[in-house]
């Protein structure tokens, strides 16, 4: 008797395990992986800031930091050489624009402006001349010598000290503590040949003088004049000052004060230790116009 053949198994149901299959994929990929986060926006700073790094990779510069300003650079493209501008205000005519950048050149400016100066305050005349100021205007010897000629106040010293090669120098109000210029010391009263030694200055700047003294604030000494206006004193005083102040200058030197001449005549002096002219050294002081005493002077 024939064996009956076993019945087939039914075949598993394709759509169960291909479901089972996606869902433990679909289990896999929440668990490993995130999801696309939507394109956002740069930001417009962030935007320029890419734009200004880009330019400054080409011209061989630095980028600047993330949010940063623009690194400046300190090589030859940023670096800016004296300026041709002249001293002075615009309504001031040419001449006289020209007679203060002399000035503030020789006094205060030659330093900064990369002028050779020595330690007595000479600076040679052909230097002088390649100075981007002074070279604009085509200042030669000749108009050198006819400045320094005219100027009434003496403010300067032209010299030859070997054929052909000229120096100048501002007499005295350096503000430059290198220049050392040889004055002619003060021992008594008496040297002063008018026996007088006056500071001229505005009302305003009275107020604090009154209080403080002389100072001579960025300068190397404080200035003083033999006479005032009108008593025909060279140099050491603005015809514009308001309030004279009459210095004692005997009872100065008493208390160790030094006082000493420039070669224009300027009565000069260091004061105290602290740059100060006390006004207890103060003889008198008087209004300039009406040549009155101040008040409680």
């Amino acid at each position: 008797m024939a064996t009956p053949a076993p019945k087939p198994k039914p075949a598993p149901s394709t759509s169960t395990s291909t479901t089972a299959s996606a869902n433990a994929d679909a289990m896999l990929n929440t668990n490993t992986t995130k999801p696309s986060q939507p394109p956002q926006n740069t930001p417009q700073s962030q935007r320029q800031n890419q734009s200004q790094n880009q330019n400054a990779r080409r011209q061989g510069q630095k980028p600047s930091p993330p949010g940063g300003k623009p690194v400046k650079q300190s090589g030859p493209a940023n670096h800016k050489g004296p300026s041709a501008k002249l001293r002075g205000l615009e309504k001031d005519s040419p001449a006289v624009r020209l007679s203060k950048t002399l000035s503030w050149l020789l006094r205060h400016g030659a330093k900064g402006e990369g002028l050779p100066m020595r330690e007595d305050g000479y600076v040679k005349a052909t230097d002088l001349f390649a100075n981007p100021k002074i070279k604009s205007q085509g200042l030669t010897l000749d108009g050198l010598k006819a400045i320094v000629q005219a100027d009434a106040k003496k403010r300067y010293d032209l010299t030859e000290e070997t054929p052909g090669v000229w120096w100048i120098r501002a007499n005295q109000g350096h503000s430059m503590k290198t220049v050392k210029v040889d004055l002619k010391p003060i021992l008594a009263v008496s040297d002063i040949p008018t026996g007088i030694a006056v500071h001229g200055t505005t009302k305003k700047a009275w107020e604090s003088i009154a209080k403080e003294g002389l100072s001579k604030m960025n300068r190397n000494h404080i200035h003083l004049a033999q006479g005032v206006p009108g008593d025909n004193i060279i140099s050491g005083m603005r015809n514009s000052s308001q309030v004279l102040i009459f210095v004692d200058v005997q009872k100065a030197l008493d208390a160790g004060i030094k006082f000493h001449f420039s070669d224009n005549g300027v009565v000069l002096t260091e004061g105290n230790d602290k740059g100060l002219l006390g006004p207890e050294f103060f003889e008198k002081v008087e209004d300039a116009k009406l040549r009155v005493p101040i008040t409680g002077w």
